[in-house]
């Protein structure tokens, strides 16, 4: 065969080849679009994506589509302070929607970041407000509507001072059919204790034609305080539909407790006519001896008939709370080995419990395991706690474990560890000062989880921060705040617990240097088998040490794609990662202009695939704050 007859054949493979890869590539490219229609995408809170054009072997090519720019801050200086921009966009429509920390609720174009349309609510927030932020929005359409039917499609946001606002997505105008003129007073016959402590902060939940939601309550001010009553509405009219009450026994306490508020993402399968209500701790956070008993149903995750709210199961994660340690995530709904519905928890101490979703039964090992008791005057700890098989996080803390940059910082760490009631996980707060560990911060906090279902893997940014806490007597609390150190001042957290006979004080152990006294890494992203219960990886996430993989604290979550890719922010490093959702390796990062303390999505559109985050900080982690908007693409 003469060389002119090889080369011919040699041209004819490559084009056949050039050919198959093109046709490959344009049946990838037409196939159908993948949104982000809810918070967490689908109503079970997965974060995960079908899109599959940006995967581990081009992200390194992402480059920025376009860039938005919100105008949130600065709008007043003391809010400014707490102000995070938390917000996941949702894709509805061809429209992108998003919130800021000052509930604007903003439509984009999403292939262009161009505005369609802004709401501003007048809000009147004063200086003590507890949260100054909004996770993100929620959409209804009405199936039947007519063409150009005012709020046919119909955009919903929870107010920082506890309104439901209904919105139009066409005009982002208020649907005057919704409550009072397209808006709910959630404080109607709620007796607010201090203005500002009473908000909406996670999107509400959306089943057939009912809007769910719980509330944020700052739980630390007293032990009389607003209740974390979850209610339904018609979506059309407003009209209250349910209600239910996670701790009804609390209104024979005396003094009354309160809280026990879902401020988390509730979880929906309409499916099966469920939602799934994550709930916080009964008021107030660090002393239990006016609620005495396991609590339930505070720091639970419960299941409710959706449409009606009656109550079908629940399960504690941690009985008698007096750590802070709230169900902070939205619950992750998933498949089991068998095909049984299944339910994830994540929580703030690392431990994730896997249950059947139709009957609260454990699908892993639950264990309840004694823990240590409280030395408290009045107080009555619980004497044991559930133990999961999955934990993702350390449980115990000592002064051999101390961590510093140099041995003078290392010593004065062990000591501090050394002074304090300290050990393990669930030691109670003390008069001499209890390190916490896992800390109120997490474990797993609002950014929740993330699931592949084809791997079966969960994906979580984790904290690795010990917290001291220290009980005051009532007579002692206010010299005790008056004398506090600057360090203190400026890291710490002085809460009078009214009523109660102690206040508190907490505040992270720190070294000199500002770096926590515990080894690194003190924030990663991890991955569990949640058919196994075994961690597959964990990788530091963000580095407080130039040259060292360290971690940092993390707040935002992270979403998954079936590119093979965990797309998460969060660190206060402020660099936007994709990692190989198989192994953990780090595979490309941005440095954003702001904080990424948000979670990012994806969607494809007229066959192009975006990748799109919230760049705007956390006034109280202490990230750079901004008002950014971001999205990538492939060039």
């Amino acid at each position: 065969m003469t060389n002119a007859n090889l080369s011919r054949i040699f041209l004819t493979v490559v084009s056949v080849l050039l050919f198959l890869w093109l046709a490959a590539d344009s049946f990838a490219q037409a196939k159908p679009d993948a949104g982000w229609p809810n918070y967490g995408n689908d109503g079970g809170g997965t974060r995960y994506s079908p899109a599959t054009q940006i995967d581990r072997r081009n992200v390194t090519q992402l480059k920025v589509a376009w860039t938005y720019r919100t105008g949130a801050l600065p709008r007043d200086p003391e809010l400014d302070k707490k102000a995070a921009f938390e917000a996941t966009p949702i894709l509805v429509d061809g429209k992108l929607f998003l919130s800021t920390p000052y509930d604007h609720v903003i439509a984009l174009n999403p292939e262009t970041g161009a505005k369609i349309w802004e709401f501003a609510p007048t809000l009147e927030l004063p200086y003590g407000a507890s949260e100054v932020t909004s996770r993100g929005v929620s959409a209804w359409r009405e199936k039947s509507a007519k063409a150009g039917q005012p709020c046919a499609l119909r955009i919903f946001i929870g107010a920082l001072d506890a309104r439901l606002i209904a919105l139009d997505g066409e005009t982002g105008k208020p649907c005057s059919d919704f409550g009072e003129n397209g808006e709910i007073d959630l404080t109607v016959g709620i007796k607010l204790r201090d203005p500002g402590d009473y908000q909406v902060t996670s999107a509400p939940a959306i089943f057939k034609d009912l809007l769910i939601t719980g509330s944020s309550i700052g739980d630390n001010r007293a032990v009389t305080l607003e209740r974390g009553i979850v209610r339904a509405y018609d979506v059309r009219t407003g009209k209250l539909r349910w209600t239910w009450d996670p701790i009804p026994w609390a209104l024979k306490t005396e003094p009354r407790t309160g809280a026990g508020n879902p401020w988390s993402t509730i979880s929906v399968d309409a499916e099966r006519d469920m939602v799934f209500i994550p709930t916080g701790s009964a008021s107030p956070d660090y002393f239990g001896g006016f609620r005495k008993g396991d609590n339930k149903w505070a720091n639970s995750v419960a299941a409710l008939r959706a449409s009606t709210g009656e109550f079908v199961w629940g399960f504690q994660v941690v009985h008698h709370d007096i750590w802070d340690y709230d169900v902070a995530s939205q619950p992750a709904l998933f498949a089991w080995k068998d095909g049984t519905p299944a339910i994830a928890i994540t929580t703030k101490m690392g431990r994730v419990f896997v249950l059947n979703r139709l009957t609260g039964a454990p699908l892993l090992p639950v264990e309840e395991r004694p823990v240590p008791k409280s030395d408290i005057a009045g107080e009555e700890s619980w004497p044991t706690q559930p133990a999961s098989t999955i934990s993702v996080v350390p449980e115990r803390l000592s002064p051999e474990d101390a961590w510093g940059k140099d041995a003078q910082e290392k010593q004065w760490c062990a000591d501090k560890i050394k002074a304090a009631r300290s050990g393990e996980i669930f030691t109670p707060p003390s008069l001499q000062g209890t390190l916490v560990f896992p800390s109120n911060v997490g474990g797993v906090n609002w950014g929740s989880a993330a699931y592949d279902p084809r791997s079966h893997l969960l994906f979580m940014d984790t904290n690795r921060l010990p917290i001291f806490v220290k009980l005051i007597p009532r007579t002692e609390f206010e010299d005790a705040r008056k004398n506090a150190s600057d360090s203190d001042r400026l890291h710490g957290e002085f809460a009078r617990q009214a009523g109660a006979p102690y206040g508190m004080f907490r505040t992270p152990l720190l070294a000199s240097s500002g770096l926590p006294c515990n080894p690194p890494p003190w924030g990663t992203v991890a991955a569990v088998d949640l058919f196994s219960g075994k961690k597959v990886w964990d990788v530091p996430l963000g580095s407080w040490i130039p040259g060292m993989n360290t971690g940092t604290i993390t707040l935002g979550g992270p979403m998954v794609s079936a590119g093979g890719l965990v797309f998460t922010a969060a660190a206060m490093d402020n660099y936007l990662r994709a990692f190989d959702s198989e192994t953990g390796k780090e595979l490309w990062k941005f440095e954003l202009p702001a904080g990424g303390q948000a979670t990012p999505m994806t969607y494809t559109l007229k066959g192009k695939q975006f990748l799109v985050i919230a760049a705007g900080g956390h006034g109280k982690l202490g990230t750079k704050q901004g008002d950014y908007v971001i999205s990538f693409t492939l060039p």
